[in-house]
């Protein structure tokens, strides 16, 4: 989807009027099943209720990647929904959909809803917005990875659950104890690639890519080969050589396992919270992300994963009314906080963090809060800043690939890493080409 083609088809986006209706409807598109899709239902159905003006309907349109190609597809055909999903990785990629959305800082200025730009965190609004401070999207469901111990399992094999896994040398020694205590499953992983090089690089304050990741510039390259990030995988290879290490798929497919009592530790997003409380059937841990000791003396921050919110173009002016009272709404520091406690993810404004830990919540649920502190505790750096990078996704899917071939022993972590910086770097030319 580039600036030009998207800029061509702006001009067929209004929408036929359609008959007045009592409400004025607004579609809102999202990629959450389960108990988070559970948890979206319940939030429509409040802000529904709350007042008679407007109804949002809310539609699940597949995984992150299906969401945002059916929101590519359905503005080709001018039958764009009015809020959109879309994952961070895709931020770039809509920030340069110049005539497909409409900056949300606008949309809540016209609207007429509250909108307070300060009221968000810091570490989640800079990924959204303009290097003027103009906010492009909002922020919904922003997560940071954490480490998840199943302490029944680290019981069964002989090993202290209260062992020390800040950092990833105690964790290689626990994994060795695992093992040996007849654990077949020590540690599974979900989202390898944001774990284990985006957020592996900003905690450990080197760059995944040059210009501040993306940050500073269109002109940026994959700087995902160092020497850090190259000894973390050649330590994960040789843990899934020996059976420490248990790779199950790209995505969150390790999630199931973990709540199923399957696997003692689980690299995961803090968002695992909702389906872990829910499912899990044993005592559980809610941990730091470890560091090496070897590559820095103390870790920086985490960078947030999850979605924001888009606007789409093509719509009339009371339904962007209706979109600014739902955004609204969302935001809300009840709204948020409750969203926060049920769900793992970061509350988005620091007046919902500071009503939780207020409700006792922080101490009630012990762990919940690391997320929080991971992502607030240092000022970002701009290796930790976060991401921005043209066509990430299809990158992620080269590194997806990459370290497949790491976990099979096909290839050095060096070898990889080299092969998916070639590769991600020819798609990083052609989104620069095609937005300059």
């Amino acid at each position: 989807m580039t600036k030009n083609l998207l800029g061509a088809l702006a001009v067929t986006t209004v929408l036929s009027p359609v008959a007045a209706l009592a409400q004025t409807e607004v579609q809102f598109w999202h990629a959450f099943t389960g108990r988070l899709g559970e948890l979206v239902t319940a939030q429509v159905e409040e802000f529904n209720a709350s007042q008679s003006d407007y109804v949002v309907v809310e539609s699940h349109k597949g995984n992150y990647s299906e969401t945002l190609n059916a929101g590519i597809a359905a503005f080709r055909a001018s039958e764009q929904p009015h809020i959109l999903m879309v994952f961070e990785v895709g931020t770039a990629t809509m920030m340069s959909a110049a005539g497909a959305v409409r900056p949300v800082y606008e949309v809540m200025a016209e609207s007429g809803a509250s909108f307070d730009p300060d009221a968000y965190i810091g570490s989640v609004k800079g990924y959204y917005t303009t290097t003027d401070g103009d906010m492009l999207s909002l922020p919904f469901n922003s997560s940071t990875p954490v480490l998840w111990v199943n302490r029944d399992a680290m019981t069964a094999a002989g090993v202290d659950p209260d062992t020390d896994l800040s950092t990833w040398e105690n964790v290689g020694a626990v994994l060795d104890q695992l093992k040996a205590g007849g654990e077949e499953c020590p540690l599974v992983t979900a989202w390898q690639s944001w774990i284990h090089l985006e957020n592996f690089s900003a905690y450990h304050d080197v760059p995944f890519a040059s210009q501040d990741n993306g940050f500073a510039g269109l002109d940026t390259e994959l700087m995902l080969n160092g020497p850090a990030q190259v000894a973390h995988l050649t330590a994960m290879g040789d843990w899934a050589k020996d059976g420490k290490f248990i790779y199950t798929g790209r995505r969150n497919e390790g999630g199931a396992n973990f709540r199923a009592g399957e696997c003692a530790l689980f690299t995961e997003s803090s968002a695992g919270y909702a389906g872990i409380s829910s499912e899990a059937e044993f005592e559980f841990d809610v941990r730091p992300l470890p560091y090496w000791e070897a590559v820095a003396s103390e870790p920086q921050n985490t960078i947030i994963g999850g979605a924001s919110l888009w606007v789409m173009e093509g719509h009339e002016a009371d339904e962007y009314k209706g979109v600014g009272e739902f955004l609204s709404f969302l935001s809300s520091s009840d709204v948020q906080a409750a969203w926060h406690q049920n769900t793992g993810y970061l509350p988005i404004t620091s007046e919902a963090g500071d009503a939780t830990r207020a409700a006792g919540f922080y101490d009630e649920n012990p762990g919940t809060d690391i997320a929080v502190i991971q992502m607030t505790a240092k000022e970002p750096t701009a290796n930790s800043k976060g991401l921005r990078l043209g066509s990430f996704d299809q990158i992620r899917g080269i590194i997806d690939e990459e370290l497949e071939a790491v976990w099979a022993g096909d290839k050095t972590a060096q070898e990889a890493m080299d092969s998916a910086k070639e590769r991600g770097d020819a798609l990083l030319r052609r989104f620069e080409s095609a937005n300059q």
